[in-house]
């Protein structure tokens, strides 16, 4: 991983937004989420732990393998009494066999070596006919031309390496499907989302935004100079596109677990 999620100096770095109503629509799209029983896998700081409970569902459980990122979400939850959280792994995560109606996971196996021991997991953890929704980009979603609604493609024109290290690491839609099937799923469906990330009104809060890399484990790839670079070369670029509504391209698939 290029990001240190254990680091106490990456304390809120995953906790300080809102799911979108963008998100809030993709998963409403797959699932009614009210009465059930859901896990985060690879929580975070909770953002979508939240969201999975102000979109209706019974309780959540927000799993992570960071003691930090677990601290942050439990300090940005104290208003969500049905949601808890508790360390443990993508492929381990200590929850009862048939147990959670939906198991989530956003942007976390492209950190894995492969998704199969997570997907087992999920397959096990899940009630029969129990839902996985996963989150992720592929190499095509990453691959978006630069532009104020997609900063991500400013650091490959800049630093080139950063997209040597987007090859490596994001998963492709077919070996994703075909874990899925290894695991058990049926069902399985893939669908794309742009979810809006944040809106900018200064050049300020953006520089901001990308000096604490805040929420973007790829910038943790950079020295402190080299980040000062590239806030640098997008602040040329972006500087008449106030304000900015900044869109992320995701992969989404689902599947059902063995009846």
């Amino acid at each position: 991983m290029v990001i240190d999620f254990h680091s106490e100096h990456n304390r809120g770095t995953y906790a300080t937004r809102n799911a979108d109503t963008s998100w809030n629509r993709a998963m409403l799209a797959l699932i009614d989420p009210h009465g059930k029983h859901v896990v985060d896998i690879g929580c975070g700081g909770g953002i979508y732990s939240r969201g999975w409970i102000d979109l209706g569902a019974a309780s959540v459980i927000g799993i992570d393998f960071s003691a930090t990122m677990i601290a942050d979400a439990q300090e940005g939850s104290h208003d969500y009494p049905t949601l808890s959280f508790a360390q443990g792994d993508a492929a381990a995560t200590g929850l009862t066999t048939a147990s959670v109606d939906i198991a989530f996971s956003r942007a976390v196996i492209h950190h894995l070596p492969a998704p199969d021991p997570a997907f087992r997991e999920a397959a096990r953890i899940l009630k029969p006919g129990g839902i996985l929704i996963v989150q992720d980009r592929t190499i095509e979603d990453v691959l978006q031309p630069a532009s104020p609604a997609h900063l991500r493609g400013y650091f490959f024109e800049v630093f080139p390496r950063l997209l040597e290290l987007e090859q490596q690491r994001r998963p492709s839609t077919r070996n994703v499907t075909d874990a899925l099937q290894n695991a058990g799923f049926t069902g399985i469906s893939t669908s794309s989302l742009a979810e809006t990330r944040r809106t900018y009104h200064s050049i300020a809060d953006l520089q901001s935004d990308l000096q604490a890399r805040t929420g973007r484990s790829i910038l943790h790839a950079l020295d402190d100079d080299e980040l000062q670079r590239l806030i640098n070369h997008i602040t040329i670029a972006v500087k008449g596109a106030l304000p900015l509504t900044e869109e992320d391209q995701w992969t989404i698939w689902s599947a059902r677990a063995p009846e």
